[in-house]
């Protein structure tokens, strides 16, 4: 009886005695976050409930279980996995925990200083995440370190893996030479504030917005929602345009091909009527003049401003359309057309003796025949 009842409680109180230190932890954190809603580290701490429910399991079933007299036949092969399993909870534990802190630090900057500094904020984001995923990776290269060295062949190879540890480093650092610049290239954007996740870039022709940052690679989210995805190393090594360096505001150009008679003062009073009216012109500039003729046309280049590259996109598309609607609407005569009627010749000019040209120059009021 006795050999059954022992690994019942044993077993049973370890299993009963976490869930409770389990729940009494879990309810502090929740009355901790409920009394402090200014921070969210109580909250996120939460989040890490369950690798520290297995962390306190593993760790009273590997001190227990010897009493227990559960598989005495198995004891190395048990109280080795759970020792397997106690350091990689505790590995997963440390890392939640470090989430938590760093996801934080980084709430309480960006809430005091998103609308003085948001070029900053995204920068310490940035920042975050990699330092978030460097942590990350330190902690699962010593988790498992210490899994191996748990195992006496391991700890037996050690003096030979010493040994030879300088000829295995240049032959990793030959062969991972791409991954280590990228890796490195990465913690040159991060610190070196080259591009920050939400930053508007151009690269390689595409206009987009940088949604993630790695050690070794860059997405970028094109406007018709694409991904990209580049070695962080293209950004240290080729030039680039980020439009959000700096400040994110923006001038943008509208080019319109119109007829020789265009009234383009008139053109300047509408272009303002239409920023006006248009929520994303942030109200600092406009301009509209004539920066090019042809024999045909001119060239009529209006300038406008905005706060960002989102908003400088609608301005633009905002402005197009409404002034040639208006144009269609009030001076049809200065769209742009091919005359194929007879040029108007003046009274008392006799024709010219040229051979007939398929095309004539349209007359000095802008208006012929046909």
């Amino acid at each position: 009886m006795e050999d059954v009842l022992r690994p019942l409680i044993v077993i049973g109180g370890s299993v009963v005695l976490t869930l409770a230190i389990g729940w009494a932890t879990d309810r502090l954190l929740q009355k901790a976050d409920t009394r402090t809603p200014h921070t969210p580290l109580w909250g996120l701490l939460r989040r890490g409930r369950i690798p520290y429910q297995v962390v306190l399991g593993a760790a009273l079933l590997r001190g227990s279980y010897v009493q227990a007299g559960v598989l005495p036949h198995h004891r190395v092969g048990v109280g080795q996995t759970l020792t397997l399993v106690l350091i990689g909870s505790t590995a997963w534990l440390v890392i939640r925990i470090a989430a938590a802190v760093v996801e934080t630090s980084y709430t309480r900057y960006a809430s005091a200083r998103m609308h003085r500094d948001p070029a900053r904020v995204r920068r310490v984001r940035t920042q975050a995440t990699l330092i978030m995923r460097v942590v990350s990776a330190l902690v699962g290269v010593v988790a498992v370190s210490a899994m191996l060295l748990t195992f006496p062949e391991m700890r037996a190879a050690g003096a030979s893996l010493l040994a030879s540890a300088g000829i295995i480093g240049v032959v990793a650092g030959v062969a991972a030479q791409s991954t280590l610049s990228n890796m490195f290239a990465g913690f040159q954007i991060a610190f070196g504030d080259m591009v920050r996740i939400g930053d508007t870039v151009v690269v390689d022709g595409e206009w987009g917005t940088v949604e993630e940052i790695t050690l070794t690679f860059l997405t970028v989210r094109t406007w018709d929602e694409r991904r990209i995805t580049m070695p962080v190393s293209y950004f240290t090594s080729k030039p680039f345009e980020n439009w959000s360096r700096g400040t994110p505001q923006m001038t943008g150009t509208v080019f319109w091909h119109l007829d020789h008679s265009a009234p383009v003062e008139a053109m300047r009073q509408k272009l303002r009527d239409i920023l006006r009216e248009c929520p994303a012109w942030d109200g600092r500039d406009y301009s509209l003049v004539v920066t090019d003729s042809t024999p045909n046309t001119l060239q009529v280049r209006a300038l406008v401003t905005a706060k960002d590259a989102d908003d400088i996109f609608t301005v633009r598309v905002t402005v197009r359309e409404q002034m040639i609607a208006w144009l269609c609407d009030q001076h049809p005569y200065a769209l742009p057309r091919v005359n194929t009627a007879d040029a108007v010749r003046p009274p008392g000019i006799p024709p010219a003796r040229t051979a007939h040209r398929a095309y004539e120059t349209t007359p000095p009021s802008g208006r012929g025949r046909g």
